[in-house]
């Protein structure tokens, strides 16, 4: 005789709720419903191991779908532990309530590390009431002594029908009777598209009836699963093609299984070439997350920081923490434990592959150095790892192509040094050829070259490489003692110069730096240069114009030159060599025509 019950603990409200609100995709309750069939499964062979009775029954366990597209009718079954009336109220009738959490709560020791349960959520069952208007379950228990079953149906209200009936084989049938705008799921094509993408690596055959044929829908094995030692690199090859739909294979692999009071396994690539959207840090990011064999989600963002976020491949976890609905991530340990293990060994693998590979590195940076050096500033702990990545073009070579390490720097760095040396300029030949670099290369030193828009911020983000400061050449960083000291004359024509320039300047000054220019703009030690003032403008912050120093060559014949000008010649041709050095800088005249005009008439006349 039927019987029907009410929800024990939930009302109407909370269970419509759960239906409506808990999941984004209604194609998820394929996923949650083989996920508890793979339960029970699981659960019967654990029970089988110290259970003769269930030996014979734990054998070709396995998992089928069948579809009515007539009567929009899924059914989903297993061969597995089972539940008789009692579980199936507990399990079913309360709302939040799990079998197999009530189970991993028996387990200890090796039998909880062993059991290899996914379903600790509770809720993944109702996830059918998002597509049906009833769902049935016949269930008979294989630890029951029974011959029969029980029936369990609900349409989603607050109430429920229990009846026994008859079932030849323990194990579980779900029956979902869908929706008429939800037939779809019906569609074989569907379901074996939805089996591909959510429980390809269920440990055990799901199987459908296909034109007549049994056929097997998820024959692959979970690669990031097998021993290290048994794959090949075309295997590793194959799956991050099958992973990512890129023809080339992947420039390098990270396989690692972590066990412990936590277990994961991740498996991550590194492509040989960059993604379209690379340059959208708003654009989904390449992990896929796994919770024992079931996919999860795509893009799983919080398991790599964002400057490695061309990073692609696999994280399968055991015990990671989900929502109820198994799509957001829970905030707990783990997950930064697993961000912080992944990140330092994607940093050690290419720290191999520049140590040991340097051609392939060079690819690797042409490709991805941009956003490699955006690390220092979102990476406090690893950022000395990454700058040591970093490939720069210096003054020793004639051409942006070679590019020296940190490391090949301080090598070369003569022992009275202290600080590394760089400069910041929109091209590699504008930085070469900087009127700051005069003195240094007078004196040998080296200078690294930085012609990408992020570099004076990445510099001022580091501050430091092993301790050796990180100079910019452009910026007053000389002492008092190594500044030359003008005569009575010379300061008298550098306190008109000054006069003329006014508040256009912070200071005119004799230089040391310069041996052939005639002048040149210093940047305060606290004022960002142009590069970064970009950004911080484009970011929305108001900088003000900037005011630098106004080195002068105090020997250079163009200097002498002004001594001897009267005032009117005398203002215009500071106006001409503050132009020329804004220029130097990669600035533009604010007066480009009268600049023009200026240098067509000094050409003129030394013609």
């Amino acid at each position: 005789m039927a019987k029907t019950k009410k929800f024990q603990t939930e009302t109407t409200q909370l269970l419509q709720l759960m239906i409506h609100s808990l999941y984004s995709n209604k194609e998820v309750f394929v996923r949650e419903l083989i996920s508890n069939a793979s339960d029970a499964l699981d659960k019967l062979r654990f029970r089988a191991l110290t259970n003769s009775r269930l030996a014979e029954r734990s054998q070709n366990l396995g998992i089928k779908i069948e579809l009515d597209e007539e009567n929009s009718v899924i059914k989903i079954s297993d061969n597995g532990i089972g539940m008789n009336e009692d579980e199936i109220v507990q399990n079913l009738g309360t709302i939040a309530r799990s079998g197999t959490s009530e189970f991993l709560k028996k387990l200890t020791g090796d039998k909880k590390k062993d059991s290899n349960l996914i379903g600790q959520f509770g809720v993944g069952f109702y996830s059918a009431f998002m597509v049906a208007k009833k769902v049935v379950v016949i269930s008979k228990s294989a630890l029951s002594k029974s011959a029969q079953a029980i029936h369990w149906e609900s349409s989603g209200d607050e109430k429920y029908i229990l009846k026994e009936v008859d079932k030849e084989t323990c194990g579980t049938d779900v029956i979902v009777y869908l929706k008429e705008e939800n037939k779809n799921f019906t569609n074989s094509f569907e379901i074996k598209n939805l089996i591909s993408k959510y429980s390809q690596y269920i440990n055990f055959p799901i199987r459908i009836d296909d034109a007549g044929a049994e056929v097997t829908l998820n024959e692959e094995e979970a690669l990031w699963l097998k021993p290290k030692n048994s794959l090949s690199d075309e295997e590793y090859n194959n799956f991050y093609k099958f992973l990512t739909a890129d023809q080339d294979d992947p420039l390098v692999h990270v396989h690692n299984r972590v066990e412990g009071n936590h277990e994961y396994t991740n498996l991550l690539y590194i492509p040989k070439h960059a993604p379209f959207d690379l340059w959208n840090r708003e654009s989904p990011r390449g992990i896929k997350l796994y919770v024992q064999r079931v996919f999860i989600m795509d893009d799983a963002e919080h398991f790599l920081p964002l400057y490695l976020r061309f990073v692609r491949g696999v994280i399968d976890s055991n015990d990671l923490p989900l929502n109820v609905s198994r799509e957001i991530l829970q905030d707990h340990p783990l997950v930064g434990s697993i961000k912080k293990a992944s990140t330092k060994r994607i940093l050690d693998a290419l720290q191999y592959l520049k140590d040991n590979a340097f051609e392939e590195y060079l690819d690797f940076w042409n490709s991805f150095g941009l956003v490699l050096k955006e690390g220092p500033a979102e990476d406090f702990e690893n950022r000395e790892a990454i700058a040591s990545l970093m490939l720069f073009a210096t003054s020793r070579n004639e051409t942006h192509e070679v590019k020296e390490t940190l490391d090949d720097y301080l090598q070369r760095m003569p022992s009275d040094q202290n600080d590394i040396y760089f400069c910041v300029a929109d091209t590699f030949e504008a930085a070469i050829n900087s009127p700051h670099l005069e003195k240094m290369k007078a004196e040998n030193k080296e200078v690294l070259l930085l012609t990408d828009r992020i570099d004076e911020w990445l510099m001022t983000t580091l501050v430091a490489y092993k301790d050796k400061p990180l100079v910019n050449v452009a910026k007053s960083f000389a002492s008092d003692s190594d500044k030359p000291k003008p005569s009575k004359t010379q300061q008298a024509l550098l306190e008109k110069i000054k006069l003329h320039l006014g508040d256009r300047v912070s200071e005119v000054l004799p230089s040391s730096r310069l041996k052939d220019s005639a002048c040149c703009l210093v940047l305060n030690q606290n004022e960002p240069g142009i590069q970064l003032r970009k950004i911080l403008e484009a970011a929305g912050q108001k900088l003000g114009e900037s005011v630098p120093i106004f080195e002068i060559n105090m020997t250079h014949k163009l200097i002498k030159k002004l001594k001897d000008l009267p005032k009117k010649e005398f203002n215009n041709f500071v106006d001409f060599l503050f132009d020329y050095a804004v220029i130097a800088e990669g600035g533009s005249p604010k007066n480009p025509s009268k600049y023009l005009r200026q240098l067509d008439k000094y050409l003129s006349a030394k013609s």
